[in-house]
Formats: structure tokens, sequence, C-alpha cells
């Protein structure tokens, strides 16, 4: 399994403000659902911040995205551990297969690979 990405979300009610302040450092809109937008700079498309309201399909909003190229050899590793699996191995209708799980800290991570 390899790590293509990882990407802090930010909690906010504020999605225009945000979007505004973090184009001052030279983000982009590249994704938005209404409940999460994703912000990239041009010059480097993976690294990225999402703001998100709450999770749409999801009992909890996740603190960070891990993005993997095997979600389902993640989730099974991750599942081996023992680990607190909060949102189950799932398809999402955006274009992705993901789960969350809880980390040692209380943070919830959203794994996911594009299908």
């Amino acid at each position: 399994m390899t790590v293509r990405r990882v990407m802090p979300l930010v909690r906010s009610e504020a999605m225009r403000e945000s979007r505004e302040f973090y184009g001052l450092l030279g983000f982009e809109e590249v994704m938005n659902h209404g409940w999460i937008m994703t912000l990239a700079p041009p010059s480097s498309p993976t690294a990225q911040i999402s703001i998100i309201t709450s999770d749409a399909t999801a009992p909890v909003t996740p603190d960070l995205s891990v993005e993997v190229d095997d979600v389902d050899a993640a989730y099974a590793v991750v599942r081996a551990s023992g680990a607190e699996i909060v949102h189950p191995l799932q398809d999402e209708e955006w274009g992705v297969r993901r789960f969350m799980v809880r980390d040692p800290n209380g943070r919830v991570v959203n794994v996911l690979s594009h299908r």
C-alpha cells in the first residue's frame, strides 16, 4: 500500500470566506460538493486542504484524509489491528471508496482511494 496524499480537513460553516482566505495563499477551488470543498495550488495539485461543514454520508466528520493506492488493503490492515472503525468501507457516489478510523488521539481519519 502506498500513500498518495494527506489532506487536512477544516470544519467550517464559512465556505466562501475560507475559499477567499486560502486564495490569498495561492489556493484555488478544485472540488465542491456543497458540504465539502477542496482547494489546491495550481503549481502543486496534491498539496490540498478541504473545508467541510459535516460529512454527508458518514455519522462523523473526519479530521483528515489519507489517499492510498489500495483502500481495501488498508482496511484489512487497520481492521486486523483492532483500531476503531467509525465508518465502514464503502463506495461513494462521487467516485471514491473509503472508510473512517479513529486514531489514538481521537481524531477521525478518512482513508480513501479513487475508483
